[in-house]
């Protein structure tokens, strides 16, 4: 068959599996084999696609039936121009998580001196490894409960020529009390527990643990603006990803516990999204 021919019919399954955007997965999934372009496949009425081309293509296309996603299935993500390892043990980053990240560089590249960040709930590392990349002189440490997502961080630090160290554990108490930090950024669970049974049947094939920020979906953020002010140098600025409704909460959970607001963000959607808040 030929790729033209091979991806209409592939797509239709998809379609018919309730799969979204289809046809546009069905050409990524066929330019994953091939190493082909996409687009350039989704044109190719000419060529004829190899049998151990098209029977790798269908068994991904089986997965995709499944509602495994994308992602998960080509193992990439692209975060701020770079390609990033994922798979079923992290979270995969979202576009609006790069502005998190482009808010942590410009405050660690204002620093005089070398600075310092931390990546709490690191997943997949995109954090702490575009902290690490975009500020090279900053020492950059990342934190996570979940060993298996510390193992895909150290793997996209080595792959991207980051240097990030790492620790496991729960939250703050990972790290050394002796440690501050200039800039601590965190992207935590905050869906609410009952809210993670409505999800899209992609996203609850993500890790859980990623996802459920308790009853209310605050518990992390409690927790982190609680404990910040002993890991923050005097100046130091916390920076959290919130849920569409959250930004307002967060930012007074940040000044009960002694942090000065200094802004939130929104996301390309107008989303109040990032929450900045300074010891």
């Amino acid at each position: 068959m030929t790729p033209r021919e091979l991806l209409r019919a592939l797509a239709d399954e998809l379609a018919a599996a309730g799969v979204p955007d289809a046809p546009v997965d069905a050409s990524l999934l066929l330019a994953h084999v091939t190493g082909k372009n996409p687009l350039n496949l989704r044109l190719d009425s000419w060529t004829q696609v190899s049998a151990e081309e098209e029977t790798a293509f269908r068994a991904l296309c089986e997965k995709r039936k499944t509602r495994t996603p994308l992602q998960y299935l080509t193992g990439v993500q692209s975060f701020l121009g770079r390609d990033f390892h994922v798979d079923e043990r992290v979270l995969i980053p979202r576009p609006e998580t790069e502005l998190l990240a482009e808010r942590a560089i410009a405050l660690l590249r204002e620093r005089k001196y070398p600075p310092t960040a931390l990546d709490l709930c690191c997943g997949s590392g995109c954090l702490a490894v575009s902290m690490a990349l975009g500020d090279p002189r900053a020492q950059v440490h990342a934190a996570d409960l979940s060993e298996g997502a510390l193992a895909v961080t150290k793997l996209n630090a080595e792959r991207l020529h980051a240097r990030v160290t790492l620790h496991q554990g729960d939250l703050f108490d990972a790290l050394s009390i002796h440690q501050l930090y200039q800039v601590i950024v965190s992207n935590p669970p905050y869906i609410p527990a009952a809210d993670c049974l409505e999800l899209q049947e992609e996203v609850r094939r993500e890790p859980l643990m990623a996802l459920d920020g308790g009853a209310d979906g605050y518990d992390f953020y409690r927790r982190i603006a609680e404990d910040a002010p002993w890991f923050l140098e005097p100046g130091g600025t916390l920076l959290m990803e919130v849920g569409f409704d959250q930004a307002e909460r967060v930012m007074a959970l940040c000044e009960h516990a002694g942090l000065t607001p200094i802004a939130i963000h929104e996301d390309y959607q107008h989303i109040p999204r990032i929450v900045e808040a300074r010891l």
